[in-house]
């Protein structure tokens, strides 16, 4: 059984009734371009196949009943056209809670339903499932009450309702590949004009994510210090935001600059030209090149802006020996743990998997978990 038919069975055996319609909003993963988006910089992600499932049928009150079935079968209920003042102490519910509230501030007429969710996006990764979650919800909504919100603007909610209810101020990337995500490639994202441009990925090649499975306990606390230091480093060069500050001017400023905050600004501006050096390398499948521009990815997350772990270190080196300079492999996602995500000729990926899964637990002495895709869709409706 898959997950889709996982979600219309719990929904019948939870509500007594078919569900109307499935939503499937796929997880990400980013190739390149590391905590740039908040910084109105470029980043190059792609929807993987990995996503969350909501199953919907219309009620015919004001009443939205929810089934978590991921989270111990537990349930949420409110009223959705009234104020949403108060959070749910479960923390997956808020993330719906957010959604509807932000689309009752934008004045839309919505309307009551039952809701099944389960997925298969892995929790906890970096894999973005909360963003996956926020998306899929919007656009249930989105289709249930006919509201004709096009797909950026279903990011936009997302992210809101995760800045704004959730509390965890994040930037636009997450949402916007679920929303926006084209099957065979990646985006690449202007994370100030939310310009998207797709970028073509070689069907020869394989997305690999490995999850190191270290416990993320630094993540909150050491991104929210990473903004500010580039929140800082930015006010130093009298700009809105690093995107504003050039390689040259840097340079030539640096000594000026907290010894932290010169770190943290040159990741940034040396990764927004990555990026864009990526988007290039990947339309002409310059592979030579793309590894190249991952391992400096990587180097500066690590010595810059000191988000890598020992364990995530391990793992890239593991790979890039297997790989060489046929791929590209760095790390992933916010930091302190979650996945490495590494471009791979698909003649390598079991040479790959085998190395990994020889070593990695030998020098960490943690287990890690490998899933492969393809870049995926952008959330989408499934009736039958």
């Amino acid at each position: 059984m898959n997950v889709e038919q996982s979600a219309r069975l719990a929904f019948l055996n939870h509500f007594g009734r078919d569900a109307d319609f499935v939503v499937k909003a796929p997880g990400r993963v980013n190739l390149i371009g590391e905590h740039t988006d908040y910084n109105d910089g470029f980043v190059l992600p792609c929807a993987i196949e990995y996503a969350t499932y909501i199953a919907v049928s219309p009620r015919t009150d004001d009443v939205v009943n929810v089934l978590a079935l991921d989270c111990d079968n537990q349930t949420d209920n409110f009223l959705v056209n009234k104020p949403l003042n108060s959070h749910s102490t479960q923390t997956w519910s808020n993330y719906v809670r957010g959604v509807v509230d932000e689309l009752q501030k934008r004045n839309h007429q919505l309307s009551g339903c039952d809701i099944c969710i389960t997925g298969n996006v892995p929790q906890g990764a970096g894999l973005s499932s909360s963003a996956a979650l926020e998306v899929g919800i919007a656009y249930a909504f989105n289709h249930l009450c006919e509201l004709f919100i096009e797909r950026k603007e279903i990011a936009k909610i997302a992210q809101a309702a995760e800045n704004n209810f959730v509390g965890c101020n994040c930037g636009i990337m997450d949402q916007l590949i679920s929303a926006c995500g084209t099957q065979g490639k990646a985006l690449g994202i202007d994370c100030r004009s939310l310009d998207l441009v797709e970028v073509s990925i070689d069907p020869a090649m394989t997305i690999l994510m490995i999850n190191s499975n270290v416990k993320r306990g630094l993540l909150d606390s050491e991104y929210n210090l990473r903004r500010e230091q580039c929140y800082s480093g930015a006010k130093a060069f009298s700009k809105s935001s690093l995107r504003e500050v050039s390689i040259e001017e840097y340079e030539s400023q640096k000594h000026m600059l907290n010894k932290d905050v010169a770190k943290r600004v040159e990741h940034i501006v040396y990764e927004n030209l990555r990026t864009l050096e990526a988007m290039q390398a990947f339309t002409h499948n310059d592979i030579t090149k793309l590894s190249t521009l991952m391992a400096q990815s990587h180097g500066s997350m690590r010595d810059l802006f000191e988000i890598t772990t020992p364990q995530i270190d391990t793992l890239v080196d593991i790979i890039s020996q297997v790989i060489q300079n046929n791929g590209g492999v760095r790390m992933t996602g916010g930091g302190f743990g979650g996945c490495v995500v590494a471009f791979v000729p698909n003649i390598l990926v079991k040479d790959v998997i085998a190395a990994v899964e020889s070593q990695y637990e030998r020098l960490t002495g943690l287990k890690e978990s490998i899933y492969t895709s393809l870049p995926s869709a952008g959330v989408s409706l499934i009736r039958t």
